[in-house]
């Protein structure tokens, strides 16, 4: 039976849930386990940027109980970059690399038979063929047919598409 690692990127994610079914609502288990597929669950990780409580406390204290309530999922565990101020808005800074950096090295330290990538970030389709033809280890995406990298989907073996019907499934 593959063993299946899952790799969110959440704010990507979130974006899509909003843009896709107006509603970010989702039950991550419910959801890690459509993913899965009968398959054996090994992780999932999420990686987020916290919003700064100096900068809106009501966000931070919504985000925080969010976090919080997915960290106690089992096998769930959650990875922090950080926001930096640039030109009057906030961009993410070490999310995307520490992803990349932990698909990789699970894979090489043979972690998983199956990443699953949640995200429609383009930029991993370089991660995804490394993964895929240097380690041998299948790479699928999952995400919303709108918002998805066609180059993300052709370097991964499998694409899952979010659709609001496989969603319904798992939407609080």
């Amino acid at each position: 039976m593959d063993r299946v690692m899952i790799f969110i990127d959440g704010s990507n994610f979130y974006h899509g849930c909003k843009r896709v079914l107006s509603s970010a609502a989702v039950d991550f288990e419910k959801f890690a386990e459509l993913l899965c597929d009968n398959r054996e669950l090994r992780a999932v990780y999420y990686y987020n940027a916290p919003v700064r409580r100096q900068d809106d406390e009501e966000r931070y204290r919504g985000q925080q109980r969010f976090l919080a309530k997915i960290q106690r999922i089992p096998y769930f565990k959650v990875k922090l970059g950080r926001l930096v101020r640039r030109a009057g808005s906030f961009v993410e800074k070490g999310v995307d690399l520490t992803m990349a950096m932990d698909m990789l090295l699970y894979g090489l330290r043979d972690n998983y038979d199956v990443a699953i990538l949640v995200s429609g970030d383009g930029d991993f389709a370089a991660l995804a063929d490394a993964i895929g033809d240097d380690l041998g280890k299948h790479i699928e995406n999952a995400y919303f047919l709108s918002g998805r990298s066609q180059v993300l989907e052709n370097a991964c073996h499998r694409f899952i598409e979010l659709t609001p019907a496989l969603m319904q499934q798992c939407m609080i």
